[in-house]
Order: C-alpha cells, then sequence, then structure tokens
C-alpha cells in the first residue's frame, strides 16, 4: 500500500483526476489552458518585438540613410546568439521543423526551454532589424506548452501529439487572430490526422487563444484591409497567372534558402557565422529598410495605400528616397534579396520563423504583379493593387509551406477580406500546384523527409516513421569468434535460448551467421569437436541492417532478401543485434492502432 500523506500534491492530483475525470475530458480541459498560456506568450512577443523596434527607431529620418540600419542587426544576432549559447544551450531554430521531429522521433515531447527561450532569442532578433518573422518561434512555444502541460499530468504518447497540435493552432490563432487558420495549419502543416476525438480539443484551443488576443489586443484584423473593388470574373485568368508566378517565387525562395543554409553550415566557428550573417544582413538592410523585422510596415502600406505617391513611401529611409520612377526596381530588388536577409538572420545567430517573410514577399509580389499591369494595360483589364497584394500573401503562403487552405483562411482573417474568398482560393491553389511540380515537401519538411522521419497523412508511411530499429532490434543473442571449435560452440548453444549465433572478430565486426540448423548433424559428434571451427560453417549474411536505416529501408530489405531475421551493425559494420520480421510486424500493428484509435 502507498502512504498517500508521503505522495507530493501533483502524484495526488494526478490519482484524483484519474478517478474523477476522463482522459477525453481531462484533454478539453488541457487544451484550454494551452489556448490561454500560448496567447499569453505570443502577446508577450509581439509586445516585446514592437517595443523594441520603436525605441531603436522612432528617431530616424525618412528622408536620407540611417547608419544605424547597419549597426542594429548586428548586435541584434550578436545578443541572440550568446543568449542561445550561454543560456539556452540547444538549437532553436527552424521552430516548425523541431516540432516535426519530436512528433516522428520524440514522442511528442519538446524540452521544457523551449515555453520561453524562442520568445526571448526572436523578440531581441526581430526587434534590432532580423528579416524574419516572430510566428515560428511563437508555435514552437506554443507546442512546447502544450507539449510539457501533457508531460506532466502523465498523459500518453498520442495525447501529447494532440496537444502538440493544440499549442501550435492555438500560437498560429493567438498571433494572428485566426482560429480558423489556427486549424488549419495544424492539419496541414504539422500533419495532426482530423478525426472526431481531436477535432474538438484543437477547436477549443484556437477559439481559446483567439478570444484571449481580443481581449489583451481588441477585435480588429490584424491588417486592416477595406475592399474598394469587388472581384470580377474578368480577373480569374491574372488570379491564375499571380498564382503561378507566385508559385515560382516561393520555388526560388525555398531552394535559395537551402543553398544559402549550406553555405552557412561549412563554417563551425558561429563567430565566423556571426560575422558572415551580420555583415550580409546589416547591408541589406541598410539598402533596402523595408527589410528590417518582419516587413508589417510594409504590408500595412502597399494592402492600404491609393496612390503612387502613397506607395512610394514605401522607399522612405533608403539611398532610393525620392525616386517614384525606380519602385518596381526596389520592390523587385527587395523579393530579390528577402531571401539572403532572413537566412543571414539564422545562419549568423539569430532566431526566427518564415511565416512573415512569406506574408512580405507575397503582398510585394501581388503588388508588383497588379501594378505592371495597369502600368503597361495588359489586357485592358484594370487589376486593384490592393486585392493583388492581398492574394499575393496567400499565394506565396500557400507555396512556401505547401499549405493553401492555411493561406486561404489565414489571409481571410488577418484582414477581413472574405469578400476575396474565390481569387484568395485560385491563386492559392495556382501557386500550389507550380510549387509541386519542383519540390515535393515544404520548407518545414523537407529536412526531415529527405532523412525519413516526416509523419505523413500516408497511414503506412505515419506508422513506419514513428518506430525506429532501436524499438525492435533483439540483442540477445550469444555471439562467437571464428576460431572457436565445435566443442566450445555447442557450450554456448546449451546458453542460449535463441537458434542463431552472430560470428564477430576482435574488433565487434560482424563477419558471419551460424544457423542452429546448419550444423545440428554434428553438433553431438563429439569426435568432431575438435576437427571443425566456427569459419567453418558459418554463413556470410547478405543483406545487413544499418542502425542508421528508416523503417521504409528496413521493410524494403526484409522483402527483397524474404528472410526472417536480420542482423543490424552500425556504420562501422560493428554488430548491435537481430531485427525479426514477426516483432516488426508485431509492433508495426501496436503502432498503427494506438495511431489511429479514436
Amino acid at each position: 500500500m502507498v502512504n498517500n500523506d508521503n505522495l507530493s500534491f501533483m502524484e495526488r492530483f494526478i490519482k484524483w483526476r484519474e478517478k474523477h475525470i476522463s482522459d477525453k475530458q481531462f484533454v478539453l480541459i488541457l487544451s484550454f489552458c494551452v489556448g490561454i498560456f500560448t496567447a499569453i506568450a505570443a502577446y508577450i512577443l509581439k509586445f516585446l518585438v514592437e517595443y523594441i523596434k520603436e525605441f531603436l527607431t522612432e528617431n530616424f529620418d525618412i528622408t536620407g540613410v540611417n547608419w544605424l540600419y547597419l549597426v542594429y542587426p548586428v548586435v541584434g544576432i550578436l545578443i541572440t546568439g550568446l543568449f542561445i549559447r550561454n543560456v539556452v544551450r540547444d538549437d532553436i531554430g527552424h521552430g516548425v521543423t523541431k516540432i516535426l521531429y519530436a512528433i516522428s522521433r520524440r514522442q511528442s515531447r519538446i524540452r521544457r526551454h523551449n515555453m520561453w527561450s524562442s520568445v526571448c532569442a526572436s523578440a531581441i532578433t526581430i526587434g534590432f532589424g532580423g528579416s524574419v518573422g516572430a510566428e515560428a518561434p511563437i508555435v514552437l512555444t506554443g507546442s512546447a506548452i502544450g507539449s510539457n502541460l501533457g508531460s506532466m499530468f502523465r498523459m500518453d504518447h498520442k495525447t501529447l501529439m494532440l496537444l502538440v497540435g493544440c499549442g501550435a493552432a492555438g500560437a498560429v490563432s493567438g498571433i494572428f487572430k485566426a482560429p480558423i487558420a489556427g486549424l488549419v495549419f495544424t492539419l496541414e502543416v504539422l500533419m495532426i490526422d482530423l478525426t472526431m476525438a481531436s477535432l474538438l480539443p484543437l477547436l477549443i484551443s484556437s477559439v481559446t487563444a483567439a478570444c484571449m488576443s481580443y481581449l489583451l489586443t481588441g477585435t480588429e484584423a490584424m491588417f486592416q484591409f477595406n475592399l474598394k473593388y469587388p472581384f470580377a470574373l474578368e480577373r480569374i485568368p491574372y488570379a491564375i497567372i499571380l498564382g503561378l508566378f507566385c508559385g515560382l517565387i516561393a520555388w526560388y525562395f525555398t531552394r535559395s534558402m537551402n543553398w544559402i543554409e549550406g553555405v552557412f553550415s561549412k563554417y563551425s566557428s558561429p563567430y565566423s557565422k556571426f560575422l558572415l550573417g551580420g555583415a550580409m544582413l546589416s547591408i541589406l538592410i541598410f539598402l533596402f529598410p523595408p527589410l528590417y523585422g518582419e516587413g508589417y510596415d510594409t504590408i500595412t502600406l502597399l494592402l492600404n495605400g491609393k496612390t503612387g505617391d502613397e506607395w512610394e513611401t514605401v522607399m522612405n529611409n533608403s539611398l532610393f528616397y525620392g525616386n517614384g520612377n525606380l519602385l518596381v526596381l526596389y520592390l523587385m530588388l527587395i523579393i530579390l534579396f528577402k531571401v539572403f536577409a532572413s537566412s543571414a538572420t539564422n545562419g549568423g545567430g539569430g532566431c526566427g520563423g518564415i511565416f512573415a517573410p512569406s506574408l512580405f514577399l507575397g503582398c510585394i509580389a501581388g503588388f508588383v504583379f497588379s501594378y505592371v499591369c495597369n502600368k503597361f494595360n495588359i489586357g485592358n483589364t484594370y487589376i486593384p493593387e490592393n486585392n493583388f497584394a492581398l492574394m499575393g500573401m496567400a499565394g506565396l503562403m500557400s507555396g512556401v509551406m505547401h499549405a493553401p487552405l492555411t493561406g486561404v483562411f489565414l489571409i481571410a482573417e488577418l484582414t477581413g477580406g472574405y469578400d476575396l474568398f474565390l481569387p484568395l482560393m485560385i491563386v492559392s491553389v495556382s501557386s500550389y500546384l507550380m510549387i509541386r511540380v519542383f519540390e515535393p515537401h515544404s520548407i518545414y519538411s523537407m529536412r526531415l523527409a529527405k532523412k525519413g522521419e516526416l509523419i505523413t497523412h500516408h497511414k503506412d508511411k505515419a506508422v513506419l516513421t514513428m518506430m525506429n530499429i532501436e524499438s525492435i532490434m533483439e540483442t540477445n543473442f550469444q555471439t562467437v569468434r571464428p576460431d572457436m571449435d565445435l566443442g566450445h560452440m555447442v557450450k554456448v548453444i546449451s546458453k542460449s535460448t535463441r537458434n542463431m549465433f552472430p560470428v564477430i572478430d576482435v574488433n565487434e565486426e560482424l563477419i558471419g551467421i551460424v544457423k542452429l540448423d546448419d550444423i545440428r548433424n554434428i553438433m553431438f559428434r563429439q569426435e568432431l569437436y575438435h576437427r571443425y571451427h566456427v569459419e567453418n560453417f558459418m554463413i556470410v549474411p547478405k543483406v545487413k541492417l544499418v542502425t542508421s536505416d528508416s523503417m521504409e529501408e528496413v521493410m524494403g530489405k526484409f522483402d527483397k532478401s524474404c528472410a526472417w531475421n536480420l542482423p543490424v551493425v552500425d556504420e562501422f559494420n560493428k554488430y548491435k543485434g537481430f531485427v525479426s520480421k514477426s516483432k516488426m510486424l508485431n509492433t508495426y500493428r501496436q503502432v498503427l492502432v494506438d495511431f489511429s484509435a479514436e
């Protein structure tokens, strides 16, 4: 009997909860709490970003260059890098990718520091001018809140996965005041399956976070947008072309970011990365001030500007000030260099995501497309710049994230532009189809997909991803040496419960296998005990599993070899154990049941 007096308060509460509150009811309570906490975290992050930015830039002269643009971004990523290395001591970049990895490889467990570390790091980075967004860090923060809240109450793996999704949904909903987008983002990007068991908690987190954001910041949409020109059918071809244009830009952004990240990965010293990233970022922001921070001021300007004079204010604080005839060139250069600024921010030691850069680029792309069409009277149809800037945001986000529904609902909720729902859908779908021609995975998932660590909506592949060799490998096999004689081999057999014996050399490398059936006819003939040695009757395995193999590769090797047992070695051919097809299939079935259960 356990003495309740010796139990902690948490243990007593868990026991009381298990007795009085069902798991389904408790998940709803936790999802409500996750929504509240993630909305508060989102509010704190947005407040810090705006406060730091205003404090640093409020006295800037709009009519000329500001040399502090060369200083602030460098200081920001330096402080962030020192904070991450000396305080956090963990990699907190690529927030959404880390969530996907936690779901597929860490039983949906996210480290506790992620509940606050991303907020601090990204606030410093973006406030000082880092050309990234606050949304991916807050999504990681929200997912960490969900994961750790579930772990605190000892919820199972499946529930933790759902709470991670609730945290992500609440984060998107809270920071954008977009509850539907929060739900759809979780389903599309994190690939949490939509079942009745998961839908209600996700909705509760999204709605709760949105309501908290309304209480803290008001009910206005994040970007004010007034529809002056309702969508007309003759503009559908232009919407399709804009979608294709956005898909190409999304492809350029994705490929370029991967290439630049590869350049930074070649440097082992964080200070070398800082010097390269800091120099690249500060020079780009000095030349193109709209690259400073999230770029939401530019989005607001392009969505609500009505005349050329208003749109030309996007060139304030820059060398281009007063040269309105260079507006299109200026914006095209920003489209070209935004990916360098964002990659330099993260590569140099900063922390941020690509939500905001996607919205920023999409807005500029839609504006440039419509502005050029009107300038040269292409098609003899007026293309409203404000409308197409809005639609471009949905197109770029759909292409970069491979999430067309998220793009549609997020932009509609961000701006209140529900009257443009049909063109938003057209642009999003066109962009998504265009980038799918070049990139099968989103910018978030491609890193994991290359390693076979990505959860997908394909149930079979999802289950295989959640399994790994270590979980099904058996190690209770007696090893033998090649110079061991038959007599000694019989003694080993007498102590073993298995019918296979791996043969290893002095370096622990696997060189063969002895099967009990192969020596059954001689193992009882004592006159042969000193005549035969293991090397005489061992067989060399034709197929080996490697500890780094994905489960799809493991299944493929079993199918190809028609074997029921295969040896496992590491990358240096050192013996590790065996995997049996029967245990693998049993584990597969159990994971499938857990994964699919309502």
